[in-house]
């Protein structure tokens, strides 16, 4: 089966779910085809990077019978196969929901946390690690010192005409020396490719390099993903890609997606060169924090 087919197990389709465990929702979907149409290269990946995700809804019941509410968090390497089908793992998940584990609440969580890391290494073929955050937490704000993309650019001469994926807008400025941009992007859509609904999320993109992208032409491929149909951790990889091919080999670059949540689940990939210094993205990979930015909660 292609991508597309397999993405649809669950997508597009009515599904009860199982209101008791049941490892068999999830869906796995191989990377590779994505990649293949922008010349990445599975066997030698132009960036690291990690997808992480946030189910704000997970839930399960003591031996007992008492709820236990946590916000999860879940990571794992770009370096991956695959990645995990978010309706498959919305199903997944809920169906713990009426799933009686542990005779406390501690207890409970941890088998919980040892059965989704196994069930999701084992379906994705790679180390997944998990961890719970009471729903009282505080979120961090990250990326602060990025700055909004508009705020570089005059939007009463500015005319975006494509809407699909479109490189050929960018241009770059040749500089003397390599400068270092900190740029944010809040109107990022894309759709997602079974179902065609609508994905929104803000973009952050940090480069250090001789070429200067010229703010103007970054917003309009930026806008370009309006009527592209791809899963988010794609988009990510794709913008990466693009702006990758138009620097110089060793700049640094960065670019990191935080999506709207949907389903109770929100999609942060993130994917950096092999030499880039940048600290932004620590409090979005550490394991105690789920983070924000701007609107996007």
């Amino acid at each position: 089966m292609n991508t597309d087919q397999i993405a649809a197990t669950h997508l597009g389709k009515k599904s009860s779910g199982s209101e008791l465990y049941d490892s068999s929702l999830l869906v796995a979907v191989p990377r590779e085809e994505n990649r293949k149409q922008y010349n990445i290269d599975n066997e030698n990946l132009p960036f690291y990077g990690w997808d992480v995700w946030h189910a704000y809804e997970f839930s399960c019941l003591t031996e007992h019978g008492l709820p236990v509410s946590r916000i999860l968090k879940i990571k794992y390497n770009c370096e991956s196969e695959f990645i995990i089908e978010s309706k498959s793992l919305k199903l997944y998940l809920n169906s713990f929901n009426m799933t009686r584990l542990g005779k406390s609440t501690d207890e409970c969580l941890s088998i919980c946390k040892k059965t989704i890391e196994k069930d999701l290494s084992e379906k994705l073929k790679t180390k997944v690690l998990t961890y719970f955050l009471a729903n009282n937490d505080k979120k961090t704000q990250i990326f602060d010192n990025f700055c909004n993309l508009m705020d570089k650019i005059d939007e009463k001469t500015l005319k975006i005409e494509k809407f699909k994926e479109a490189p050929e807008v960018l241009k770059i400025e040749k500089l003397q020396e390599a400068k270092a941009n900190y740029l944010m992007f809040n109107s990022l859509r894309s759709n997602c490719r079974v179902t065609h609904q609508p994905d929104f999320g803000d973009v952050f993109i940090y480069y250090k390099s001789q070429n200067r992208i010229e703010e103007a032409s970054l917003v309009k491929y930026l806008c370009s993903f309006r009527a592209e149909y791809h899963f988010h951790e794609e988009c990510c990889e794709m913008i990466f890609k693009r702006l990758h091919d138009i620097l110089n080999r060793d700049d640094e670059l960065f670019v990191c997606a935080l999506y709207t949540r949907r389903g109770g689940i929100d999609i942060c990939p993130v994917r950096f060169s092999k030499n880039c210094k940048i600290k932004d993205a620590d409090e979005l990979l550490n394991p105690t924090n789920y983070a924000t930015y701007g609107i996007r909660q």
